[in-house]
């Protein structure tokens, strides 16, 4: 009987054990499932042009902060925005910072985009040290981009003086580069300009007489393609957390700390880079509803949309609600 009953004792506990051991088992392999699915990092590539809003997703990425938000940020930056959105519409960007005017054209040609977000960028007229208003360049020649971003800024500008297109002198140049020369050998009296192109003008004696963000609009987006959005959203507000948390690294660092990105990525000239000007960075929003209505009517009046679209149809809830 005894031995009977010791038996029966080592065996209840060596079930007890084995019980024991089969959940502490399962307990572990679901905190593993569990830690690999929060750690899950996807690929975002967004395609860029050269420019200081940009600074904030490259330092995340370069800094590993992307990674914390479960991301891996790709930025191609592109020297040409024909390059850009024909890798866009050829599948190999997820998203790209393009002007709203762009978003029309896309709009306009049947295609699944959507705006989740603006950049901090934006578009200054530059003009030459004899220019002291608006109203001066009455006449002469102002060059820019036609029926792109940077001609609705200048018709905002304008119209911001009581002036029109019609008032001055248009010259058609797209190449960034050359519209500074142009400005800098005295051929034109005023341009359109993104930087680095406003900050290397200014140490050239230009100077900036009206800019979007004076204005207080913003014809820029972050636009992304309507597929990605669905399969992507964690990584897309990953992207946007990402981005915060390069402007508060920023903020709370010294500028030896990151200035060199400046430079490398964005095109400022090595020598300038002790006097580089610090953009004002913040949390990134979502688009005006009234920048979008503005566009788009311009874009309307230049022939690029003849569909109605409201901004409802192109603003997306993936990150801001």
């Amino acid at each position: 009987m005894k031995k009977w009953l010791a038996l029966a004792v080592t065996t209840v506990a060596a079930l007890t054990i084995l019980a024991g051991c089969q959940k502490q088992d399962s307990t572990t392999k679901e905190s593993a499932e569990k830690g690999a699915s929060e750690n899950k990092v996807e690929k975002i590539r967004l395609g860029v042009m050269p420019s200081t809003d940009n600074i904030p997703f490259i330092l995340a990425h370069d800094e590993g902060m992307d990674k914390k938000n479960g991301v891996d940020l790709d930025v191609k930056v592109f020297k040409s925005a024909l390059d850009r959105d024909a890798a866009f519409q050829a599948g190999e960007l997820d998203g790209i910072i393009t002007d709203l005017v762009g978003v029309a054209i896309y709009k306009e040609a049947g295609n699944d985009v959507k705006i989740v977000g603006a950049p901090h960028d934006q578009f200054d007229l530059v003009v030459s040290d004899d220019v002291t208003s608006i109203a001066d360049l009455k006449g002469k020649p102002v060059v820019f981009s036609e029926r792109t971003g940077t001609a609705y800024a200048v018709n905002k500008m304008l119209e911001a003086e009581n002036m029109t297109v019609d008032d001055i002198v248009v010259k058609e140049i797209p190449q960034v580069p050359t519209r500074l020369e142009l400005l800098k050998n005295g051929q034109v009296s005023g341009a359109i300009l993104p930087e680095p192109f406003i900050t290397i003008g200014k140490s050239q004696g230009l100077k900036v007489l009206s800019s979007t963000r004076d204005l207080g609009i913003n014809p820029f987006a972050i636009v992304f393609n309507g597929e990605v959005i669905k399969e992507k959203g964690d990584a897309i507000r990953g992207m946007f957390e990402s981005y915060n948390d390069g402007v508060a690294y920023i903020q709370s660092h010294d500028k030896a700390d990151y200035i060199d990105l400046f430079v490398k990525e964005v095109g400022f000239p090595e020598a300038m880079k002790e006097t580089i000007e610090i953009p004002e960075y913040g949390a990134l929003e979502q688009v005006k509803q009234s920048d979008i209505e503005s566009v788009f009517e311009f874009a309307k009046d230049e022939g690029l949309l003849t569909k109605e679209v409201s901004p409802e149809e192109v603003l997306s809830n993936v990150y801001f609600k």
